[in-house]
């Protein structure tokens, strides 16, 4: 039985509709995902599933008792209360019902039939351990001062807040907007677990595509008005939509080459039109439906010219920097190489944005030294976009550091033009700055770094509020980068994808440079923890013989996850080879008439043995580890 229904649903946004008679049901445990490129109406239906709006058509069933929790993108929170009174107060279900409880248990003449729901509703809600339940959920969120008044707080802050609250109240729906904006890395994987652990049923939109991976077991893609469903996680939703799309432009296209014959057909038929006529015209305008689908995708790219770096870049010497008994960076030394590629992780507070800061000489160190090459020219990215003037229209916003910009291939062009590769068309040019969505205002933000070509790219929380398809352009831009690229992130596919090192703030001012993506982190982690655990398990030796073993165990040293990766690719690399190597053989056992044919094959040929040589001596000292 499904705990939300949808049938038919539809909304409209002045003449345009965001999405039309759309069906779909939630059942409990179920954790749906909604995805879309931004401006379809994801949010849009999330409000209307949470009762904040109405459907313009079709009905909408909640399940009788079943209650509902909604986290906005954009939370606000009760100004003049504490972070205490916002969590704790009076509205909030669980604690009431705890309440209730208490003065229950305290009651010798108390309702049998009353302390029998109260009961059924603790275990429903899992409200026995309330407290340490809502000790853990707070930790875990980063928030501590509770007698903060909500005012002061940023919006990240507020975001973490009415997420906690959200979890302390345990409904029986969580519909989620961006819940992963704001969150650290440690922060969104304890997220992942609770839900993946949890009963509750979930309904939410995301670009964080490991979470998507991770939790949801159903993706429901809102495109063009129309919903597509598909059951199963992130990973099998775009290998059906490849599917889904290729089947839809071989439609289209078969429509389209209709689309004459039966558009002569209709001009030429009398007014008085029999039954198979009618038919036929009933026909005619559905095949007109599918003619008229736009398949066209507003794919934003990217390609901007960048300064040319020299040989010395950033060095940071032995930094140091606290705020007042709190050590934020000790003693951190760098020297910046061409095309280094890093990510930057750590808890909120850490000290991350601080770093950035420092090497860019906005925040001076209190020990230590940054020095700036001569050619290095910064691209930086903040979270916030505090540097647009909402008073501007867009194209004002641009033009106020260039008329003209040369691409990556040499052109130069308008910033009228590049505005409109960066999906703002010349229509919408002249809007003002203060009536731009999030995703709007961060591609802005983003359009106006690149166009100061810079060398070197600093971008600090860059994928909140973009949508996916924004997210996969902005990342293969990113990986075609000349210049040397910082970044702080807490979407680890983008991470994974764009860096080859990070910076790690392990607390108390460390900072540890491990090579690897974040995910190589995370498994070597799991390894040096595993490793701790083997060495406290054997700190009492049994005998001599015992202590040898353990002793020679630990000297043994394993593939670490990079080589181990390699290893299996060898291995498929070899069996390539071989196989080009046989083919090879028999085209020139076969001769050809062609001499300089036969020369290229036999070239290759060199080159395949040279590379099989190389390739199998790699693997036999691999396997020997």
């Amino acid at each position: 039985m499904n705990l939300i229904s949808a049938d038919g649903i539809s909304k409209a946004y002045t003449e345009r509709w965001l999405f039309k008679q759309i069906s779909f049901g939630l059942a409990r445990g179920q954790k749906l995902a909604l995805v879309g490129s931004n401006g379809t109406g994801k949010s849009t239906l999330l409000k209307v599933i949470a009762g904040l709006i109405q459907a313009d058509d079709g009905n909408l069933a909640i399940g009788k008792g079943v209650s509902i929790g909604y986290l906005p993108q954009e939370p606000e929170l009760e100004s003049g209360k504490t972070i205490e009174e916002s969590l704790f107060g009076s509205d909030n279900p669980v604690l009431n019902l705890v309440k209730r409880y208490e003065i229950a248990i305290l009651e010798s003449e108390f309702n049998a039939d009353e302390m029998q729901f109260l009961l059924e509703e603790m275990d429903r809600l899992d409200a026995w351990d309330f407290e340490k339940k809502a000790h853990q959920i707070l930790a875990k969120l980063g928030i501590t001062n509770l007698k903060q008044k909500n005012e002061a707080l940023s919006g990240g802050q507020k975001k973490r807040v009415a997420l906690a609250r959200l979890l302390i109240q345990s409904p029986d729906v969580l519909i989620f907007d961006e819940p992963t904006n704001h969150l650290d890395l440690q922060a969104i994987e304890w997220l992942e677990n609770l839900l993946n652990g949890h009963n509750t049923s979930v309904i939410m939109v995301t670009h964080d595509r490991y979470f998507l991976d991770n939790v949801a077991t159903q993706i429901m893609e809102l495109d063009r008005g129309r919903l597509f469903i598909h059951h199963g996680n992130y990973a099998f939703y775009l290998e059906k939509k490849s599917q889904r799309d290729a089947v839809e432009l071989a439609e289209v296209t078969k429509a389209r080459n209709l689309m004459s014959k039966e558009l002569d057909w209709m001009r030429r038929m009398p007014k008085a039109r029999g039954t198979k006529s009618k038919s036929r015209i009933e026909a005619f305008y559905d095949l007109k439906e599918i003619a008229n689908r736009d398949l066209s995708k507003n794919d934003l790219e990217i390609s901007v010219q960048s300064v040319r770096l020299g040989n010395k870049i950033i060095e940071a010497n032995h930094i140091s920097k606290s705020f007042g008994e709190k050590n934020i960076i000790k003693d951190f030394s760098y020297i910046f190489k061409k095309k280094d590629r890093i990510g930057i992780v750590g808890q909120n507070g850490a000290g991350k944005s601080t770093l950035l800061d420092i090497l860019t000489a906005k925040t001076a160190p209190d020990k230590g030294d940054i020095v700036h090459g001569q050619t290095l020219k910064f691209g930086y990215y903040t979270q916030h976009s505090s540097d647009l003037d909402n008073n501007n229209r867009i194209l004002e916003e641009v033009r106020q550091i260039a008329d003209y910009v040369t691409l990556g291939n040499g052109e130069t062009i308008t910033v009228s033009k590049l505005l409109d590769l960066f999906l703002f068309p010349p229509a919408m040019q002249h809007t003002p700055v203060a009536k731009l969505s999030g995703g709007e205002r961060r591609r802005l933000q983003l359009l106006k770094v690149l166009v100061t070509n810079p060398n070197f790219l600093i971008l600090d929380e860059p994928t909140n509020d973009l949508d996916i398809d924004t997210l996969n352009v902005l990342e293969d831009f990113l990986m075609n980068f000349d210049g040397c690229l910082l970044l702080v992130s807490h979407d680890r596919y983008f991470m994974d994808k764009l860096v080859d090192h990070i910076f790690v703030f392990e607390g108390e001012g460390e900072i540890r440079d491990f090579y690897g993506n974040y995910t190589d982190y995370r498994e070597a982690l799991e390894e040096e923890e595993a490793v701790s655990i083997e060495k406290k398990s054997n700190t009492v030796p049994i005998s001599t013989k015992a202590t040898t073993t353990s002793v020679q165990n630990e000297n043994k040293r394993k593939l670490s996850f990079k080589e181990q990766r390699e290893f299996e690719l060898l291995g498929q690399e070899i069996e390539t080879l071989e196989t080009r190597k046989k083919e090879l053989e028999q085209l020139l056992s076969n001769g050809s008439n062609n001499h300089e044919e036969l020369q290229s094959w036999a070239e290759e040929m060199s080159k395949t043995n040279e590379k099989l040589d190389e390739k199998g001596l790699r693997w036999l000292e691999l396997s020997e580890i």
